[in-house]
């Protein structure tokens, strides 16, 4: 759950590996450092804290090397400090390597090296990487320009876990060596100088034709080639992508933050979301999927596996798809999911849903799906992602890069794109009327300008954010899709305002958890299903009663009421009103973390992409 770039080239990499290191602070910010190769060997520049720490490094400016790596740390092995940083290098100082990922059997390993004489001055289960490469490298005697190569390949068939690798040595100075398994990694190719990075948007601003690396496949890179290996080390060719995102897309593009940024990104997102996939007066085009109706007959059963605020949009992706399809839906956590052996089979569809597609645990779902034969379907924001590769098939919301930890617009664009899934699948099966589905399909289209008058709400919500944000509990409410919905605003409100929340289905509030309900406590309910306006106000005015202030964000006339504070917002379809209602939640959580004076775009022990379990 790090940030690894690289860059080799003519250029002092430095200053490049800097920035790059800024843009991907939302991986892990709990230190940070960069390693050159030098005129005198490596050099190695790290420190606690953030990014903007290594400019006040002494010799940081004094650096003229044009290769490179760098890191940004999001700590699982060894508690934040200077010497648990990356990058790390082997007892001889000949290797450095940086590592996104966990080596599962480090410590077999490190007794192995502390047979051999090696010493250990970390806490991590990286610094066993450099010393293994010089272990193998010290055994072999072919002393030809792959040396170096080949012991790496070896390291790498010992270790097990999940890796990203970046690898520079004194051996080789005009070279780098990277390799991947389970962990993110592309190459960006330019004009004599090539870059590495975990993610797209960190060297956007260099080049936009990028290389995919799959698991266990080696890139051995200098300024003007690059060699790719499978895991025997035999040659292959690769492709190169070019990604049209726009450099710009990746920058606040004058917002304060990142996730302030990429709320109002949202009406574009979801025009991306839905781009061609409901031609009018056709059927959906899914011409990535193309199921027959034979097939989709077949599936007795779908499970939704996913983490987080994906698993929240695959609840309601849930209710649509069993509303039209007639076909049960489950939806998992994707943590518990493999360890419950669930009853899976060729008849069986698996979704799997993931921001950036690199979810550890939702990879691990789909390949143990995979291996009891039921058909996998991914979703994802980032093409050429780990998950979109596993999967039989995949689709994409095309949300644009989201830079901020807690998810915005990845969450509406997936909710979007699983209706459109719904009614793809409802159009094959011939489950639903044609005249129900001609009318869902419009009020899909009316999404973008419904969200960008729900933005319209910010001046509201920022008042009620300065009578709330001292508050220490919050509770949320909802009833039918408005529960999926308060369970991704409590997320929200957990996540960067640090304030304990819970979210309640409001039927459930008497059987237990209004026990907690006392006078001021803030109670936050939203009202979006016209056929549970009765019951879910009389659930509020059950927390009334007992003292709460309350706020209700409706998309519907409301009977009469004392409810304090109430936010209206465009009505539309049932299956969508959670694309809608979200909006008010998603600023909520935002002004009252900007009250707390809080960071925003990374809260504490949080990172943007879960890629260990």
């Amino acid at each position: 759950m790090c940030g690894i770039i690289g860059y080799i080239g003519t250029k002092k990499a430095s200053p490049i590996l800097i920035n790059g290191l800024l843009r991907l602070e939302y991986r892990g910010y709990d230190s940070a450092g960069i390693s050159t190769v030098e005129k005198n060997g490596l050099s190695i520049m790290k420190d606690k804290g953030r990014v903007k720490n290594l400019y006040n490094l002494k010799g940081i400016d004094d650096l003229d090397g044009t290769i490179g790596i760098a890191h940004t740390r999001w700590a699982t092995h060894g508690k934040p400090s200077k010497e648990n940083s990356h990058p790390h290098m082997d007892n001889s100082k000949s290797f450095s390597v940086v590592h996104n990922g966990i080596i599962e059997n480090y410590n077999e390993l490190k007794n192995f090296l502390k047979g051999k004489g090696y010493n250990f001055y970390s806490q991590t289960d990286t610094e066993i990487v450099p010393n293994l490469i010089h272990y193998y490298y010290s055994k072999d005697s072919n002393n030809d320009k792959y040396r170096v190569l080949r012991a790496v390949q070896s390291a790498c068939k010992d270790i097990k876990g999940s890796y990203a690798f970046e690898i520079i040595s004194k051996y080789m100075p005009n070279n780098m060596i990277v390799v991947r398994k389970d962990s993110p990694l592309v190459i960006g190719k330019g004009d004599g100088e090539n870059y590495v990075s975990s993610d797209i948007p960190a060297i956007l601003s260099f080049t936009k034709d990028f290389y995919l690396l799959n698991d266990n496949e080696f890139a051995f890179l200098s300024k003007d080639n690059i060699e790719f290996f499978d895991i025997n080390l035999n040659k292959i060719d690769k492709k190169i992508d070019s990604i049209e995102w726009n450099a710009s897309a990746a920058d606040k593009n004058g917002f304060e933050d990142y996730m302030l940024k990429e709320i109002y990104e949202q009406p574009s997102a979801i025009r991306e979301t839905i781009g061609s996939r409901l031609p009018e007066n056709e059927p959906c085009n899914f011409e990535d999927l193309n199921f027959s109706k034979e097939f989709l007959s077949s599936i007795n059963k779908m499970y939704i596996i996913a983490c987080g605020t994906a698993m929240h949009a695959g609840l309601t992706g849930k209710y649509v798809i069993e509303q039209l399809c007639n076909i049960p839906v489950t939806v998992d956590i994707a943590s518990e999911f493999r360890y419950r052996n669930p009853i899976i089979d060729k008849n069986t569809l698996c979704i799997f849903i993931s921001q950036s597609g690199e979810t550890a645990d939702t990879i691990a779902a789909l390949k143990l799906s995979k291996s009891k034969g039921a058909t996998t379907l991914a979703i994802s924001n980032v093409i050429g992602s780990s998950i979109t590769r596993e999967a039989d098939y995949s689709i994409y919301t095309h949300a644009g890069p989201e830079i901020a930890v807690a998810s915005t617009k990845a969450y509406t664009s997936q909710v979007t794109l699983l209706n459109i899934l719904a009614i793809y699948f409802a159009e094959v099966l011939e489950s639903t009327s044609k005249d129900i589905i001609t009318k869902f399909k419009k009020e899909i289209l009316e999404l973008p300008a419904k969200v960008e008058e729900a933005l319209k709400c910010s001046d509201d919500i920022k008042d009620f954010s300065k009578k709330i944000y001292q508050e220490k509990d919050v509770f949320f409410l909802g009833r039918g899709v408005d529960y999926n919905t308060a369970l991704e605003a409590s997320l929200k409100l957990k996540e960067i305002s640090y304030i304990h929340s819970d979210a309640y289905a409001a039927g459930e509030l008497k059987h237990g958890p209004i026990a907690l309900i006392e006078n001021d406590v803030t109670v936050i309910s939203v009202i979006t299903d016209e056929n549970l306006v009765e019951k879910t106000i009389s659930n509020i005015q059950e927390v009334i009663s007992r003292g709460a202030k309350t706020l209700v964000i409706s998309s519907l006339e409301l009977p009469s009421n004392n409810i304090d504070f109430v936010i209206n917002i465009p009505h539309t379809s049932v299956f969508l009103s959670p694309i809608v209602s979200i909006i008010p939640f998603q600023l909520l959580s935002y002004f009252i973390s900007k009250e707390k004076g809080l960071d925003v775009d990374k809260p504490r022990n949080l990172a943007k992409s879960v890629t260990v379990e």
